[in-house]
C-alpha cells in the first residue's frame, strides 16, 4: 500500500511543456508549485523518492542567517513565505523559535549588531543575559554568557513539504516522470533515461547532482551528520545554536562541528551537526561524530542520558562563494538552475522558487536577484 502522503506519477502523451523541472527535492518542489501557480505547463523529473537526496537528510530549521546582505536578503524573504504553511499538518511546522547561545562575553558583544541587521530585514530578535539564558533552557550548561533569541523562527519536516509541494503542482496540472532521470540537455530540453524527448525551458535543480548536467557551475558535496534520540517532550523549548556557528557553517575547514539541538514536535532530540569537504558518500564518520556529539554534550550535558535511535549523513550542495545558483545559465538557451543552496536550501526553497518564476516571467523579483546569478560562476568570480 502506498504511503498516504506518496505523489502518484502521472502518464501523459505531452511532451511540450513551459518549465521542465530536474530535482524534486524541495527547491524543486517549490519551483513546481510556484510555476504551476503561474498557469505553466510544468513538467517534474525525479528519479528517486520526492523530498530524497539532502532534502531528507536536512534539519529543517526555518532560520535568517546574516552572514551577507544576500544570504540575509533571501532568508528573510523566504521566511515571509513560509507563513502559508505554520498552519499545516503535513508540514509539522513548530515555531519553537532561535536561541543562540553565547559562550562568553565576546560572543554576547557580537548580538546587538546582529539584532540590528535582522531588524532591518524586519525580523525580530532580542538580547537575552544569563539569567534569562536559563529560565529559557534550564538544562544548558552553567556559565554561558546570555544570548540572543528569534522568537517567530521554526521547523518544519522537508521530506513531507516536498511532497505536499509537489502533489499541490500535480493537482493543478503538472506532469511527474517518477524513476526516470534526465541524461542530456538538448537545444530544447531534455531527453531522459528511457529516451524520451520533452521539449521546453529547463530549469536544473537536482542538488549536488548538479554537475552532471552542468560542470560550468562549481558546486561540491559537505556531508553532514545528524543523530535523533528517543522521545523527551519539553526537554527543551528552542532550536539551540552556539553563536559561533556561522563560523563552522562558512569556514574554510574541511572538517568542522558546531552546537546545533532541535526539539522536535514528536518530542525527540534532532542533534547536528557537522561539516565535511572532500566527502562524497554518505557512509557515516565515527570521528567526526563523536566530535559532533561532544560539542553538543559540552552546551546540554542532559543529552548524554539520552538514548539514540537513528544516526545518518546527507550532502549538502555548496558553492565556492556560499551563494545559491538562481537564474538562467549563460551560454545555454532557456536553461535555468536552483541549486547550491548548502545548509539554506530547506529555509530559501519558496524565496528561491518565488525568485526563479519571477524572472521566467520577465517580472522583477522581489529581491535583488544578481548576487545569486549564474554569470559569476562562469565568469570565475564564485571561484
Amino acid at each position: 500500500m502506498p504511503a498516504a502522503d506518496a505523489v502518484p506519477s502521472v502518464a501523459s502523451t505531452r511532451r511540450s511543456y513551459d518549465l521542465i523541472v530536474v530535482g524534486a527535492g524541495i527547491v524543486g518542489a517549490a519551483c513546481a508549485e510556484a510555476a504551476v501557480g503561474e498557469g505553466l505547463r510544468v513538467a517534474i523529473v525525479e528519479p528517486g523518492p520526492i523530498g530524497g537526496g539532502s532534502t531528507a537528510a536536512s534539519m529543517g530549521h526555518l532560520v535568517a542567517m546574516d552572514d551577507s546582505p544576500a544570504e540575509l536578503a533571501l532568508s528573510a524573504y523566504s521566511l515571509r513565505l513560509w507563513e502559508r504553511f505554520a498552519q499545516l499538518s503535513e508540514a509539522e511546522f513548530s515555531r519553537c523559535g532561535t536561541l543562540w547561545v553565547a559562550r562568553d562575553a565576546r560572543e554576547l558583544a557580537a548580538v546587538p549588531a546582529k539584532i540590528a541587521r535582522l531588524a532591518a530585514a524586519d525580523l525580530h530578535a532580542e538580547a537575552i543575559d544569563a539569567t534569562q539564558l536559563y529560565a529559557l533552557e534550564p538544562l544548558l550548561v552553567p556559565g554561558l554568557a546570555g544570548g540572543m533569541r528569534v522568537p517567530d523562527e521554526a521547523v518544519v519536516y522537508p521530506p513531507r513539504v516536498a511532497r505536499h509541494l509537489v502533489r499541490l503542482a500535480c493537482k493543478a496540472g503538472a506532469q511527474l516522470f517518477a524513476g526516470r532521470s534526465v541524461k542530456q540537455l538538448q537545444a530544447h530540453g531534455v531527453r531522459l533515461d528511457d529516451g524520451q524527448a520533452l521539449a521546453g525551458p529547463v530549469l536544473v535543480a537536482s542538488g549536488v547532482a548538479l554537475p552532471q548536467l552542468l560542470p560550468e557551475l562549481a558546486l561540491r558535496p559537505r556531508k553532514g551528520h545528524l543523530v535523533i534520540t528517543d522521545r523527551h517532550p519539553g526537554l527543551i523549548r528552542h532550536q539551540l545554536l552556539e553563536l559561533g556557528y556561522a563560523d563552522s557553517a562558512h569556514g574554510v575547514d574541511d572538517t568542522s562541528v558546531a552546537f546545533n539541538v532541535q526539539p522536535r514536535p514528536t518530542g525527540q532530540i534532532l542533534i547536528g551537526s557537522s561539516r565535511q569537504f572532500g566527502e562524497h558518500d554518505r557512509t557515516l564518520s565515527m570521528p567526526v561524530l563523536q566530535q559532533m556529539l561532544q560539542r553538543a554534550f559540552a552546551y546540554l550535558p542532559v543529552l548524554r542520558e539520552l538514548q539514540a535511535i537513528r544516526v545518518w549523513t546527507g550532502l549538502r550542495p555548496a558553492t565556492p562563494d556560499g551563494r545559491p545558483y538562481l537564474g538562467a545559465v549563460p551560454g545555454r538557451r532557456d536553461v535555468w538552475v536552483a541549486a547550491g543552496h548548502e545548509g539554506l536550501g530547506v529555509t530559501t526553497a519558496l524565496g528561491s522558487a518565488r525568485m526563479i518564476v519571477d524572472s521566467l516571467l520577465g517580472r522583477t523579483p522581489a529581491i535583488d536577484p544578481s548576487p545569486y546569478a549564474p554569470t559569476r560562476a562562469v565568469h570565475g568570480a564564485a571561484a
